[in-house]
């Protein structure tokens, strides 16, 4: 009996001190990766601008850090205990957003999209902590509403809940991309939890036939009516706006193809030399691209697909509803902004200004990442090793 008792309390320890060391490992590969790539795109810029070839490297690694800090401290947190602060978070991520309309709002490059902390001189993207509160949030919806989420009533609802947020990122801080993301994210969260293809399909069916609609509108009036108009017809014929819109594209266009299949070689790149704006940023795979070639872009998409099959276990075998949903919405955020970077660098979407997830520079957004992977080892931890 005693032998008995000896061998289930170890696999009850086990089971409750079971890490992932397979994403943890991902995750770092792809902060490291990110840090040599933000060095060797933002080098040059840093030194002309700054005097300091290592300035934004110097900045990340200090996002990075903190984040690794709070990715550990959320970690070894039970993740139920944030369930009680769901609403709350709503409300927050609500009143952050505005804030940048405010004396604390920090404009760069012409847009005003983020929040500075008094005190401690950190900027802060409200958007980042709106993706983050908007998967709890909804975490917790799904599992109070239970099956009535596969009605039209509760499927409905799930749908408007992420909306007033969305249309604040949009219209306060014209921050398309951002508000993008959580609608998607919103959407995959609500199709796992309700998988009825039907309102899917329908919804699908009207969002693409209102954004071709609007594609065939601005192509008609020949881009007439704002920036966003310029960027359609930009993406669809970079060469006619070459001086304008599209000289990012075509900068990026240009260090993907002159890399070839192996690349350059690292450090290499010209595009950086002041031909592509936003190197270490938006456009950082292009770079990844011509260094490193089609082999160093397969290499990183590769990861980007271990790390998604990794969170895809996790949300399987989690031990309840909530963790599942909360892995399945940080498993959405990071592959809607990765696919989105991706085929905005490749020209396959109008640009948007996305950073590509752990890689792109980008303080907040690297640490919001992190607390979401600090969120998903803690589910992770809550899964029993048999269940595995």
């Amino acid at each position: 009996m005693a032998t008995q008792r000896t061998t289930k309390r170890r696999k009850k320890e086990q089971s409750e001190y079971f890490f992932d060391y397979s994403l943890l490992f991902i995750v770092l590969f792809l902060l490291g990766f990110g840090l040599v790539m933000i060095y060797s795109a933002s080098s040059y810029e840093a030194f002309q601008s700054f005097g300091d070839a290592a300035y934004y490297l110097k900045k990340q690694l200090i996002a990075i850090i903190l984040g690794l800090v709070l990715m550990t401290a959320v970690a070894n947190i039970p993740y139920h205990f944030w369930e009680r602060f769901a609403f709350l978070g709503y409300l927050v991520a609500m009143g952050l957003v505005p804030l940048v309309l405010t004396p604390l709002g920090v404009e760069s490059h012409g847009a005003r999209r983020w929040v500075r902390i008094p005190g401690i001189g950190l900027n802060l993207q409200p958007a980042e902590v709106a993706k983050l509160c908007m998967i709890l949030f909804l975490a917790v919806m799904v599992c109070k509403i239970g099956k009535n989420v596969r009605t039209w009533k509760g499927f409905l609802f799930m749908i408007i809940v992420p909306l007033p947020i969305v249309a604040e990122v949009y219209l306060i801080t014209k921050n398309l991309s951002s508000a993008i993301i959580i609608m998607g994210i919103s959407v995959l969260m609500v199709f796992v939890a309700s998988p009825d293809y039907k309102k899917f399909v329908i919804m699908g069916l009207l969002g693409v036939a209102a954004v071709g609609g609007l594609v065939f509108m601005i192509v008609s009036s020949g881009g007439e009516g704002g920036f966003r108009s310029e960027r359609i017809v930009a993406w669809l014929d970079p060469e006619s706006k070459a001086q304008g819109k599209g000289f990012q594209t075509l900068q990026a266009l240009y260090a993907i193809g002159s890399g070839g299949i192996w690349g350059k070689g690292l450090g290499q790149s010209m595009q950086k030399l002041s031909f592509l704006p936003e190197a270490q940023n938006d456009m950082i795979f292009s770079i990844i691209c011509e260094e490193l070639g089609i082999f160093g872009a397969i290499a990183v998409i590769l990861m980007f697909i271990m790390l998604l099959w990794r969170m895809m276990v996790i949300a399987n075998n989690a031990s309840d509803l909530f963790g599942a949903m909360l892995v399945v919405g940080v498993m959405g955020h990071i592959a809607i902004q990765a696919i989105l970077n991706i085929a905005v660098v490749t020209n396959t979407i109008p640009n948007t200004g996305i950073s590509l997830p752990f890689i792109s520079y980008g303080g907040s957004s690297v640490m919001f990442l992190l607390i979401e992977i600090g969120l998903v080892l803690s589910v992770a931890k809550r899964i029993e090793l048999k269940e595995l």
